[in-house]
């Protein structure tokens, strides 16, 4: 359970070929592509700052954060065909996803654990973008709605994991 942070690095950064794949098709053109990748950074500089002022950072409900990005991702996936609304859609898309990864990566930092994910990370995705590199079957969609699935397990599992760190704790303090 201690490994989930990683588990979502790694699996943005070999998510992020196929959204990005997704995003140039929703954008139509370049302009409105570099735009939503700003508003992507600008939310995901205000997710990281919100993580930051917190002043009880023990209690981050980080599994809300998986489930959220699950979520977006599994929407995402689910769009099949351009609609007239789908750039609104996508902006909104773009903040959420923004916050969500910028609170995610500050709340993963200061974890004890961090150090070690970033040595095994750097070689989890290179052998990741490998192995997708040989898949030439599959669409996008269904990259972006396993990862979406993926997300949703690790909130899940988060739940469980805090759960059993409140009873461990309990019986200690018994």
């Amino acid at each position: 359970m201690k490994n989930i942070p990683l588990i979502v690095t790694v699996g943005q950064v070999a998510i992020l070929p196929y959204y990005i794949i997704w995003l140039k098709e929703a954008s139509m053109t370049y302009t409105l592509f570099a735009w939503f990748f700003a508003m992507f950074s600008f939310a995901a500089a205000w997710g990281y700052r919100v993580y930051q002022t917190k002043k009880n950072k023990g209690r981050s409900y980080i599994f809300l954060v998986y489930a959220g990005m699950g979520a977006v991702y599994l929407g995402v996936g689910l769009i099949r065909t351009p609609f007239d609304s789908l750039p609104y859609v996508v902006l909104l898309i773009q903040v959420l996803l923004g916050f969500l990864q910028g609170y995610f990566r500050a709340w993963h930092i200061e974890q004890k654990e961090y150090h070690l994910h970033a040595v095994h990370h750097y070689l989890l995705v290179g052998c990741a973008m490998l192995g997708l590199s040989l898949v030439h079957v599959l669409s996008p969609s269904f990259f972006l709605n396993l990862f979406g699935c993926l997300l949703l397990v690790c909130a899940v599992g988060e739940i469980f994991r805090k759960k059993d760190d409140m009873e461990q704790s309990i019986e200690i303090g018994d």
